[in-house]
């Protein structure tokens, strides 16, 4: 890959998964200085992530130059132009496009268009061909789409396209690699990015747990402790409450504490406030709410807990990586989408491992969870770091 190489994803945001992919992915070509895009341009440096450059503005950089772009992991192929544009927006003014323009997709589409610069219906998947002048070789690299067959014909007509005219293509579950082939479209499987945490930076990051917030908390809890995690729409009372109730019956076998964290300050993820509402119901002395939202710090976190509990896929990935146990969690109005999180390990964790569970079996699955044996969550760790060497390869090599 002698052109520029372009890294393109949802990383303009902050959402821990989203900022730990081009890092891999730079990690990955040593040789090479890559460029960081994504729909909009923002600096996420302060967080851990990138400055990411505007993907047209990359376009116009370039020219008729050639390029090369990978569509570096996600749940890109079913996520459309308003989630994305919303997602970019800053909170406050999310929330209020959200109520004014609620149930009335036409509109929404109009400002989703003007916000982002293209008419794109799923624009993290489909934006970049029409965006560049010059010759474009694009791979989609462990991308997912568990949603897609559920997505309006127009919009999935348009992923389809762009996948079938892609250089490679690779998907991180059998549930979208499945959606693909009836579609006529050959997706290898590869494991997520984030996989690869551990095996590159695992050094790194046990530094960083050995100071600053993750070593105060080691020291709050010397028998360790649970890396908790939930979205905002958790947030009523009668659902922090059975959480808690939950979290305090596993603190209560396990001897464990547990340290509250968000894995994403973007529209539609995390809320600081509601994790400080669950602590305040939680038992006193068993629950401490991480603050920091540099991506390392939380990847420092997760790597020193006894285990990971929440409704964040990379949550569980990270832990799986760190050869950790894992359980995610439902949303007691089945509104939530845990689609992505049991494909993910349906297709590539243990068996027995809990997958998806409901707030009321929580502390069962953590139990359950937290009696796998090591060294087969140390295989699956170091399994995952070699499927995703492997289809970082062959895309490397499809791609010249």
């Amino acid at each position: 890959m002698d052109t520029p190489v372009i890294l393109f994803g949802a990383f303009d945001r902050h959402n821990f998964g989203d900022m730990l992919f081009p890092h891999v992915a730079a990690a990955m070509l040593p040789d090479r200085e890559p460029i960081f895009a994504g729909l909009a341009e923002r600096d996420l440096r302060a967080e851990g992530g990138h400055r990411v450059e505007a993907l047209s503005a990359v376009a116009a950089w370039l020219g008729e130059r050639p390029a090369t772009l990978i569509h570096v992991g996600g749940e890109i192929l079913s996520c459309d132009a308003w989630q994305a544009a919303v997602m970019l927006a800053p909170p406050g003014e999310a929330q209020r496009l959200v109520a004014r323009l609620d149930a009335r997709p036409h509109e929404q589409r109009e400002w989703a268009a003007r916000m982002l610069g293209t008419d794109a219906r799923a624009p993290y998947a489909t934006a970049a061909r029409a965006a560049f002048r010059g010759p474009l070789r694009i791979a989609y690299l462990a991308v997912g789409g568990v949603e897609l067959d559920a997505c309006d014909e127009a919009l999935r007509a348009e992923v389809l396209a762009a996948l079938a005219a892609a250089d490679d293509v690779s998907v991180r579950d059998r549930r979208t690699q499945a959606q693909l082939q009836a579609a006529g479209i050959a997706a290898r499987l590869a494991p997520d990015p984030a996989v690869m945490v551990a095996d590159l930076f695992g050094a790194k990051l046990r530094a960083r747990g050995g100071r600053g917030e993750v070593a105060r908390l080691g020291e709050a809890f010397p028998q360790g402790y649970l890396a908790v995690q939930f979205s905002a729409d958790f947030g009523d009372d009668e659902t922090l409450s059975r959480l808690a109730a939950q979290l305090d019956r596993a603190c209560a076998s396990t001897g464990l504490g547990v340290a509250l964290f968000r894995a994403g300050a973007a529209t539609w993820h995390d809320e600081l406030d509601v994790l400080q509402r669950l602590a305040a119901r939680m038992r006193s002395g068993t629950a401490r709410v991480f603050a920091s939202l540099d991506v390392w710090d939380i990847c420092a976190l997760v790597a020193s807990a006894r285990g990971y509990c929440g409704t964040s896929l990379h949550g569980r990935i990270v832990a799986m990586a760190f050869a950790l146990p894992r359980v995610n969690l439902r949303h007691p109005s089945g509104r939530a989408r845990t689609g992505k999180q049991a494909a993910f390990a349906s297709t590539w964790d243990l068996a027995g491992m809990p997958t998806v569970v409901d707030i009321d079996g929580a502390a069962a699955a953590i139990e359950q969870a937290l009696a796998a044996d090591p060294a087969r969550l140390a295989h699956v760790a170091a399994q995952l770091a070699a499927r995703f060497r492997e289809a970082f390869a062959a895309m490397h090599e499809r791609l010249g």
